[in-house]
């Protein structure tokens, strides 16, 4: 079992007007965060750079954190999920295909701090207070 599932995905050869319009990537995350049923704590931190930069994104939920990262000059994309226990996942690669007009998406899923029985849950707790 593990404290946690995080995915780490990287999109490359997206539509570099999407990359750089906030209210569109400000869509995708309310689609991941419904489709996810995630919860967000707060409000969630935009970030536009000057002129044809991209956009920075990030939203502190109940389970963990979501984040994108936006380089229209390259017409690349990076997310961050990670989530708090065992969870299911978002189709990141056709969504992200469909929705920034992708060419490629590398998914790459870590599970975190696995533990084998409810004493260690508890001694991991112990050190986070």
């Amino acid at each position: 079992m593990s404290l946690g599932t995080e995915w780490v995905i990287d999109a490359s050869g997206c539509d570099p007007e999407i990359l750089g319009d906030i209210d569109r990537l400000k869509l995708i995350f309310n689609r991941i965060i419904s489709d996810l049923n995630l919860q967000v704590v707060g409000e969630i931190s935009w970030h536009k750079f000057p002129g044809p930069g991209g956009v920075t994104g990030l939203a502190l939920l109940s389970e963990s954190h979501l984040t994108c990262h936006t380089y229209p000059e390259v017409g690349a994309a990076s997310f961050n999920l990670y989530r708090c226990g065992n969870r299911a996942s978002w189709a990141w690669e056709r969504l992200l295909r469909e929705l920034l007009g992708a060419s490629e998406v590398n998914v790459r899923v870590f599970e975190r701090l696995s533990y084998s029985n409810h004493t260690a849950v508890e001694e991991i707790g112990q050190c986070a207070s």
